[in-house]
């Protein structure tokens, strides 16, 4: 009987590790909007988004804290999440920061500050920033312009695009730290849109960053574009809220090509991964292309965990995303990974 004792705290440890490689990350925009459907969550599906997080034991943490993790290779405790907000909307103030504020819990806006210079009548006032910092919100980087970061302007070289962006990400940062007094070194893309030169220069400038591709921040993943879970209407359901906040980082060793901007020499683009070692069910894999539905693996090596997924027709203009997830051991617990592609109206 020891023996099997001892086989039992084994395993248990063992799934426990497993679950600890990872954070849960949302990211939502307007609270009770009803117009911006498509960026809006009902006032009643947050707060049973927040209802769930509190009963069934998360811990809330400041998004820097999770970055902190991943940057040194840390494993995490069970259940961490993080809350982000992207455009800083005044709905924020209105309806989440109550909400937040009346559990104690932190959380990130991230803002685009020429807008809030502007006074926008869509947009919170810094003085509402400032208000908020003392009750556990932090504010960071969406550029200053929101402009879609990976386009060029009319007649812009390489040298050119890339210093205007550069000027643009630390104005926001400047402005952000002349009115709040600081302001984290993370940076949420606008539109979630990026590719290898502006992801190349972010780090450069020395920032974490955050895109809008679906699934855990795992450690090992790459700090040039965290994934977050977008909350909308259509997809901030219960049912998908469990499945979300429960789910792991499919340990990817690698992704190729990582440069999401695809060409009309490479759509449908062929994603090649790698994986290491874990405990997803890989022969229940399963990889969903945007607007296409489900498409098959193709294994090119089970042994060393390396297969191929690639889309059925060519992938339309804007963003589409590759979604793969693979159950777990533990029953209900699925491992989730997202590529993003960006077709370009030029291509």
């Amino acid at each position: 009987m020891h023996w099997l004792f001892v086989l039992l705290i084994f395993v248990f440890a063992t799934a426990a590790k497993a679950e600890e490689r990872q954070a849960v990350i949302f990211m939502y925009h307007h609270f009770g909007v009803e117009k911006y459907p498509s960026t809006n969550v009902r006032l009643e599906q947050f707060e049973a988004h927040l209802d769930y997080i509190a009963d069934n034991g998360y811990q809330v943490w400041p998004l820097q804290k999770v970055v902190r993790y991943l940057r040194d290779d840390k494993p995490f405790p069970a259940r961490v999440v993080a809350i982000t907000i992207d455009d800083a909307y005044t709905s924020v103030y209105h309806e989440a920061f109550p909400r937040l504020r009346a559990r104690g819990w932190p959380f990130t806006v991230f803002v685009a500050t020429d807008g809030v210079d502007r006074r926008y009548k869509a947009l919170m006032s810094w003085d509402q920033m400032r208000e908020m910092r003392q009750h556990g919100a932090s504010f960071a980087n969406h550029s200053a312009s929101h402009e879609h970061l990976i386009r060029r302007h009319a007649g812009e070289n390489d040298a050119a695009w890339l210093a205007r962006v550069r000027e643009d990400i630390q104005r926001a940062q400047r402005r952000l730290t002349e009115e709040l007094g600081e302001a984290p070194m993370l940076l949420a893309y606008p539109y979630g849109e990026f590719n290898t030169a502006l992801a190349d220069l972010v780090a450069g400038l020395g920032y974490t960053a955050f895109g809008q591709q679906s699934g855990p921040a795992g450690l090992g993943y790459d700090l040039r574009a965290l994934p977050r879970y977008p909350m909308s209407e259509r997809f901030a359901d219960m049912d998908g809220f469990r499945t979300k906040i429960a789910s792991l980082a499919l340990p990817v060793l690698s992704a190729e090509p990582w440069e999401p901007v695809i060409t009309a020499a490479n759509n449908p683009p062929r994603l090649r991964v790698g994986l290491d070692d874990s405990k997803a069910r890989l022969g229940q894999l399963a990889c969903f292309v945007s607007g296409q539905g489900r498409v098959e693996v193709a294994w090119e090596d089970r042994q060393a965990r390396r297969f191929a997924v690639q889309a059925k027709a060519p992938l339309p203009v804007g963003r589409s995303r590759y979604n793969c997830t693979a159950p777990s051991a533990q029953r209900g617990r699925y491992y989730w990974y997202s590529h993003l592609w960006i077709r370009l109206a030029a291509n």
